[in-house]
């Protein structure tokens, strides 16, 4: 292979899997693309519906957008469409620029795909995939369930038949349904409530039968026959047959302006969704992820999707999930999905006249349903409470706030969290535990101390966040012991040093040699000596510098307890 092709390879992945097909994953491929084919047909017209566009442009941009990912994307398994969350985000967005009912709104929403597919695109070309390391798992799980909560919610009006505008938020919406709950219609209600059965029945009884198919064309068939329009149940109405062609949505500066922070939202979003799923495919594969190439694949069909009439997608759970289970092992499951949906958009489109939207809005409430995750929650909570903290900060606030205000809340909430942490850092004396020559947490172990020797660890970089707390902690453990002669720094926790590190290093010494108190250096790492090299005071310190704690401490006394074992002592387990 030329070094030219391989380059193509890596930022066009469909031409090295395609000219290297295993023959034996073929069968499984087929099978799984049209599995999920089958499976998209109803979720994307009713992930359409959610986002406030009609439902055929959610079989636009799942075609349009698989072909994009099987091009560019690295995962074997992941299935790209119009899922749940991005399409709430998609309406509520896009609520407070146009309104749903507005002419204009589905050209709107092609904008916005295609403006998240360009942050994408170039987040993808600066190499910016680590970013999403900043939605900590926490803030990802508050956010999941409280939109799962709102999705559903938004969908109720439909299983009941009533007409209750667009509420502006949670609590809006839950008011005004239940004022109209009186107005219900019986019909709807109760095609409602099989639907919503049978689906939650064949996803956990069948998972890979096409349920939601089978509920979606025996639903259309009755409503048909018994005429059940009169009776006052919505249906979809005409669809238009045949697929769209590529357009470019109208740009002008000012709409890109208000679409640019919803368009990151749904960026961040759809990605973290997308690679994690596929992530945790790879890992049980054992097949690599290049998180960068994810942000081009996923950039270049949320753009696909904005070309062609569709709205901003990602990668789903619970797709890839069947995908994967289905037997696909290369994207060309994806093609295969793709050719599928491609059919029925040119020929079976006349056939949904007669879908009612009660069971769309069932087949969006089952698959949300299983977001919720309080099992996740309670195993946060045991974890660490301040991280269960996060979680419960964006959980309320994307429930009672909005999804976007809410993921942003939950961002700064838990970036305002780590930064606390950074700043005061784990510190801890030290002692020698008893029997041992190691040395652990005085207030955790069975120690041997000195009382002229002071051992003090800390747990983090040294920077410019942490100095003053680094420098009060050390005067404090002097003013509390003003028999110590000595103060050993064990550095093996210290990954980092900055400028004012160093300097506080510096500042530290001459406070304690002011106090009569030599300061002693063990287990500095390597990239803290490279800094302290450059600002001179590892030549300054060199005769105080020790490759271990005990070698520290015998420097100045070899029969003190921290370095002697006395033959009385009890080995104690370490670990």
């Amino acid at each position: 292979m030329t070094l030219a092709s391989r380059g193509v390879g890596r930022f066009v992945p469909i031409t090295h899997w395609l000219r290297h097909y295993p023959r034996p994953a073929l069968r499984g491929d087929v099978v799984a693309g049209l599995t999920v084919a089958v499976m998209l047909v109803p979720q994307g017209m009713a992930y359409a519906n959610l986002a406030g566009m009609p439902p055929v442009t959610g079989l636009y941009a799942a075609i349009v957008g698989i072909v994009a990912y099987a091009v560019f994307g690295t995962s074997g398994a992941l299935a790209v469409g119009p899922v749940a969350i991005t399409s709430l985000l998609t309406l509520s967005g896009l609520s407070a620029i146009v309104s749903p009912d507005d002419p204009s709104y589905p050209a709107v929403a092609a904008l916005l795909a295609l403006s998240v597919g360009v942050i994408l695109l170039v987040a993808g070309i600066a190499r910016l995939g680590f970013l999403v390391n900043f939605l900590s798992h926490p803030v990802i799980s508050g956010f999941t369930s409280a939109a799962a909560i709102t999705i559903a919610l938004s969908q109720v009006k439909d299983l009941l038949g009533v007409d209750i505008g667009r509420p502006d938020g949670v609590v809006a919406t839950v008011r005004d349904t239940v004022a109209e709950i009186g107005s219900a219609n019986g019909w709807t209600v109760g095609i409602a409530a099989v639907s919503v059965v049978a689906l939650a029945v064949g996803r956990k009884v069948a998972p890979r039968f096409p349920t939601a198919l089978v509920v979606l064309a025996v639903a259309t068939a009755v409503t048909w026959a018994a005429g059940l329009t009169e009776r006052g149940v919505a249906v979809l109405g005409s669809v238009p047959t045949g697929l769209p062609t590529p357009q470019m949505p109208e740009v002008t500066g000012s709409l890109v302006g208000e679409l640019a922070p919803v368009a990151l939202a749904i960026a961040v979003i759809a990605y973290a969704e997308g690679v994690s799923v596929a992530k945790a495919i790879a890992r049980r594969e054992r097949a690599p992820i290049d998180a960068n190439q994810e942000l081009v694949a996923t950039g270049v069909a949320n753009a696909a999707s904005g070309l062609f009439g569709g709205f901003p997608i990602a990668g789903g759970f619970s797709r890839t999930a069947v995908n994967h289970q289905a037997g696909s092992r290369t994207p060309l499951a994806s093609i295969i999905t793709a050719v599928v949906l491609a059919v029925a958009v040119v020929w079976l489109t006349p056939a949904l006249f007669y879908l009612p939207k009660a069971v769309l809005a069932a087949v969006v409430i089952v698959a949300v349903s299983g977001l919720v995750d309080i099992a996740d929650a309670r195993e946060t909570w045991r974890t660490r409470k301040s991280d269960f903290v996060v979680l419960a900060v964006t959980f309320w606030a994307t429930l009672l706030i909005g999804v976007e205000p809410g993921l942003a809340v939950g961002v700064v909430f838990s970036l305002g969290q780590f930064i606390y942490r950074s700043a005061n850092p784990h510190t801890t004396e030290l002692g020698r535990v008893t029997g041992t020559t190691e040395y652990r947490n005085v207030n955790r172990w069975q120690t041997r101390i000195d009382g002229q020797i002071a051992v003090l660890r800390v747990d983090g970089p040294l920077f410019f966040a942490n100095s003053k707390f680094f420098t009060d902690r050390v005067a404090a453990l002097v003013a509390e012991r003003p028999e110590v002669q000595w103060v050993v720094l064990d550095a093996a926790g210290i990954g980092d040093l900055d400028a004012s590190g160093s300097h506080t290093l510096v500042e530290v010494d001459q406070d304690l040699a002011a106090s009569g108190v030599t300061l002693l250096l063990a287990t500095v790492r390597g990239p803290v000596r490279d800094v302290m090299a450059d600002a001179g005071l590892w030549h300054a310190m060199a005769d105080r510098i020790f490759p271990s704690v005990v070698a520290a401490v015998g420097s100045v006394d070899p029969q003190s307890p921290l370095v002697q074992r006395d033959s009385d002592e009890a080995p104690t387990d370490v670990v």
